[in-house]
């Protein structure tokens, strides 16, 4: 095989290095909200006392606090289901949720 030119070695990396920041670009467009700056987290600080205490993480709290459950009692109202479908919401946190639930002697709508 040839040896490429060095106008065509120069057009190759050209073309790899737009491609490169064209993946970079989308990679940052596609980021949570969070990470773009654009949610305000002093807000949810100012309600998630209850979730911090049992050591839920942040996007597990923000996601409880969006759908308005704001401490342990108020999962009573909803099925362990509806909250597994929440964005954020992992295998860490339901498991969190269902120990807690079942020490106070709480359980999830059926």
């Amino acid at each position: 095989m040839a040896k490429a030119s060095p106008a065509k070695v120069k057009k190759l990396r050209s073309e790899a290095m737009k491609a490169a920041a064209a993946r970079r670009a989308a990679k940052a467009k596609s980021r949570c909200a969070v990470t773009r700056g654009e949610v305000d987290l002093d807000a949810y600080e100012a309600v998630d006392g209850n979730w911090r205490e049992l050591g839920i993480t942040a996007p597990a709290r923000r996601a409880l606090i969006d759908e308005g459950y704001y401490k342990l009692s108020d999962l009573r109202k909803t099925s362990l289901e509806e909250i597994k479908s929440l964005h954020g919401m992992g295998p860490n946190a339901i498991r969190i949720l269902v120990n807690e639930m079942k020490k106070k002697d709480l359980s999830f709508r059926k």
